[in-house]
């Protein structure tokens, strides 16, 4: 027997939104492997068929998700300002990126999750992260928002080490001076606050050994 038309109108379309937004917050706080998909579910209030019917399966959940917070990203840099010098336009740009992160703490703990945790599930992500700076260091560029005297790939990793660099390593400062503070006098001094670069060239030692 033939099985009716299914119809969908934009509540479908509102539910498809919810079950990756339920996603993206789960992942975050648990992990992907250690969130089924009846978890996502129930989170956005659908049946784990619907989840399988907009997504078909984790791994589209994740690409879904992974999509998310690209456009987070991308949204962050289209809606910071584009007058002034490169240095500015620049700095401008991370900050904005930065606000984005503080406004959106799930997208925080997702990076680290996929990014850091052994193990993690991090799909295609660096890589979609890394295509989206590429091509906004070569929209800056061809404008000349940004500099040619360095290889756009020195600037690809610099741009994205100074807007995340600092989001994965500041916790592990804060986490440092909280443990001095057990043992050691930190009253009165103010926390280090990180910062991150990138050089072209052979690595420095910065803490080279005693001489022989």
């Amino acid at each position: 027997m033939d099985r009716p038309a299914q119809h969908f109108d934009d509540q479908d379309l509102t539910a498809k939104a919810r079950i990756r937004n339920a996603a993206l917050e789960l992942y975050a706080a648990n992990g992907e492997d250690r969130t089924p998909m009846r978890a996502v579910a129930a989170a956005a209030g659908v049946t784990v068929g619907l989840v399988v019917h907009h997504y078909g399966s984790k791994d589209g959940l994740r690409e879904a998700v992974e999509q998310l917070v690209v456009e987070r990203f991308a949204s962050a840099l289209a809606s910071a300002p584009t007058d002034g010098a490169g240095e500015q336009i620049a700095r401008v740009r991370n900050e904005s990126v930065a606000e984005m992160l503080v406004r959106n703490p799930e997208v925080v703990n997702y990076l680290r999750q996929a990014l850091l945790e052994p193990g993690g599930r991090r799909g295609q992500l660096l890589e979609r992260l890394t295509e989206l700076t590429h091509r906004e260091v070569v929209a800056m560029r061809e404008t000349g928002a940004a500099s040619r005297g360095r290889a756009d790939s020195v600037q690809v990793v610099d741009v994205m080490i100074n807007q995340m660099g600092r989001l994965f390593l500041q916790p592990l400062v804060d986490a440092v001076w909280t443990h001095l503070g057990t043992f050691t006098h930190t009253e009165g001094h103010s926390k280090p606050e990180l910062g991150v670069s990138v050089s072209e060239g052979e690595a420095v030692d910065r803490f080279p050994g005693p001489a022989t």
